[in-house]
């Protein structure tokens, strides 16, 4: 990998372009609503391959896979429960990703050497022209080196990317900002592997029948198989130690106070936050919806300004709020100080 990474306009033209490196075998940038993408023929082992190369992703992380139109499916999963086909028809286009069984077309490397694979429907209509234009699947995890905080820019990615992919297509921020909601099917139970902006509530509009799974939470072993990505490996996390603080805003004051050193900053909700305390901070949102959109540039200034510890505000745990602590989880360690 020694490319000269260009970040191109999204217009019809360039999506052209990196439609034909696709087919070539390359991985190009993506956007999609939720973070950009590294996008590679999902059918292919050697492109797939790339993907994991260029973001030093451990091999039996799974992928997912993006498709643009409901036919897409046909030689993909050898079934679709009628659970699914009820989440399909309310949620996609957009932020959800079902995992379901794979037929031998899936090769076991996108899978992860599982034998199903998730699929999603990307809202972000450049995406769907890309996936249109390459006229295959193609596998995206997020744009970033592996572990690091997910892009919701083309210039995160070239932060991270340049030299390792041709090119980028920029579609400006992501709207949502967080991955997508992950969800597999038992009978006509769901269950929430991963949470995201399609919360618990809105799959229950689909069936009552909703569990979230141990692992959104808690601390998954290193031998264990999963089915979703983002629920094994240390993710999301900038080079400073992130510590989060789950208590009252005077509590979170006076730990701040007490216990601020040389280096220390904080992920906040607003700036007042800290007023009176002499402490930097990056505000990453006082509502779910602001803090799914900027955790992870936070997180990537955070780095910009040389943190070395910092401490952030605990966001909610119900609604889009559960996908942004699951976040703030996994880029802390699971290091959390409840006061």
């Amino acid at each position: 990998m020694n490319y000269n990474t260009e970040i191109l306009t999204a217009d019809s033209s360039s999506i052209r372009k990196a439609a034909e490196l696709i087919k070539k075998g390359k991985v190009v940038g993506m956007p999609t609503e939720t973070v950009y993408g590294l996008a590679a023929n999902a059918l292919d082992e050697s492109a797939v391959s790339g993907i994991f190369a260029a973001k030093g992703r451990p091999q039996d992380n799974p992928l997912i896979v993006h498709i643009s139109c409901i036919g897409m499916l046909d030689g993909l999963v050898t079934a679709v429960p009628e659970t699914a086909v009820k989440c399909a028809e309310k949620f996609w286009p957009g932020p959800l990703t079902m995992i379901l069984p794979k037929t031998d077309k899936i090769p076991m490397a996108t899978s992860g050497g599982l034998d199903t694979v998730g699929i999603r429907m990307p809202s972000n209509k450049t995406a769907r022209a890309l996936i249109d234009a390459c006229g295959l699947p193609l596998a995206a995890p997020s744009a970033n080196l592996s572990g690091s905080p997910s892009p919701t820019s083309a210039r995160h990615v070239y932060d991270d990317m340049n030299g390792r992919i041709p090119c980028i297509l920029d579609d400006g921020r992501c709207a949502v900002g967080i991955e997508s909601t992950v969800i597999s099917f038992e009978g006509d139970s769901i269950r929430l592997l991963r949470p995201g902006f399609i919360s618990v509530s809105d799959l229950k509009e689909v069936t009552e029948n909703v569990i979230v799974d141990k692992g959104v939470l808690d601390i998954v072993s290193q031998d264990a198989v999963v089915a979703s990505p983002g629920m094994k490996y240390k993710h999301y996390s900038p080079k400073a130690d992130v510590i989060i603080i789950d208590g009252s805003l005077d509590s979170f004051r006076k730990y701040v106070s007490d216990n601020k050193v040389e280096g220390t900053w904080c992920m906040t909700f607003s700036e007042s936050d800290l007023s009176g305390i002499d402490c930097p901070a990056v505000v990453y949102g006082s509502t779910d919806e602001e803090q799914a959109r900027r955790i992870f540039n936070a997180l990537r200034e955070l780095d910009k300004h040389g943190a070395k510890k910092v401490f952030a505000r605990c966001p909610g745990k119900t609604g889009i709020g559960l996908a942004v602590y699951n976040r703030l989880l996994r880029a802390a360690g699971f290091q959390v100080i409840r006061l």
